[in-house]
């Protein structure tokens, strides 16, 4: 006779949780997206940390010729003679600035005019949207090289169609007082798309409400946009002079590939990118070269930090 053997019933009650896992996972569940997003901050960090302190290390020595010489520390001096240059430094610092702000201000108001005659369906929306964004498709060095053969003076296409109209032989580029705004050309050219596209996101997710009853109240089209679109817009606004001013507070490869070497003979299209990279790869003067970078990052940093508390202020 076979004996019988009860099942055994195994408790299926969780066992209660010592204090310390309990603590570990109430701390854990409070700083959640913190514990999530750590990883990838300190990847960042590790990235950006290293550069940055490695070229302030540079630009208190007088390194020079290769980055593994010997270098001598010298404290402030790369900065001081870097900030009393008024040959070079000041020059490429104006050259910065106005070339930010005249791109700047024309993408933008440009990039408005364009977003506002897309906001509203038509008839061949999608092609025209696609016609408009052709531009951000090439890489700005190839862009840059397009144009130097279009504005070529001897056999350049924008010499022949100003023929055609009377009009004799520019020098674009290679002209001292034309080459910095033919490059500002070349810049609207290919980032007035980019500002679109953000402005136009903006739009679409506007309510229709306030245009609306504001064309009920008898508004025009103007006072429709100074008073309802535009305030209503201006953190996008705001958002898109962002991203767009430091990206073309760093633009280099337009203005390389167009002018070359210290951005041309006379240093023409020379801004503060060009004049570090010259600084670095043509004389190999490590020590100032990095004064520049430093000195260009903490201005970036500025700018950053005024536009971003500037759009803090229109959230609230």
């Amino acid at each position: 006779m076979s004996a019988v053997t009860t099942p055994v019933k195994r408790s299926t009650e969780a066992r209660p949780a010592s204090p310390e896992t309990s603590a570990w996972s109430r701390w854990a569940n409070e700083h959640r997206k913190w514990l999530f997003a750590a990883p990838a901050m300190a990847f960042v960090a590790v990235l950006i940390v290293f550069p940055v302190a490695w070229t302030g290390y540079l630009s208190l020595t007088d390194a020079e010729g290769s980055v593994r010489a010997e270098s001598e520390f010298i404290g402030f001096q790369n900065y001081l003679d870097v900030l009393t240059d008024t040959d070079r430094f000041w020059p490429a610092v104006w050259r910065t600035a106005l070339f930010t702000g005249v791109v700047l201000l024309v993408e933008v108001v440009l990039g408005m005019a364009i977003a506002l005659l897309l906001w509203r369906p038509f008839r061949g929306e999608k092609w025209v949207r696609v016609a408009i964004l052709l531009p951000l498709v090439a890489t700005p060095v190839a862009v840059g090289m397009m144009w130097r053969l279009i504005f070529d003076p001897n056999i350049g296409m924008a010499n022949q169609v100003l023929g055609w109209v009377g009009i004799g032989p520019q020098p674009w580029l290679s002209g001292q007082s034309s080459a910095l705004p033919t490059t500002m050309f070349i810049d609207i050219w290919q980032w007035t798309p980019m500002v679109v596209l953000i402005l136009l996101a903006g739009l679409t997710s506007l309510s229709d409400e306030p245009q609306e009853a504001a064309l009920i109240d008898g508004a025009s089209t103007w006072q429709r946009f100074r008073h309802v679109t535009l305030p209503l817009l201006m953190p996008t606004v705001i958002v898109a002079v962002l991203l767009r001013g430091i990206d073309a507070l760093k633009t280099f490869d337009i203005l390389y590939a167009t002018k070359g070497r210290g951005g041309g003979s006379f240093h023409e299209v020379e801004t503060l990118n060009v004049y570090a990279y010259g600084l670095s790869f043509d004389y190999n003067d490590y020590g100032v070269s990095s004064t520049v970078l430093i000195i260009f990052f903490l201005i970036i940093i500025g700018v950053m930090w005024a536009l971003t508390y500037r759009k803090k202020g229109l959230d609230r």
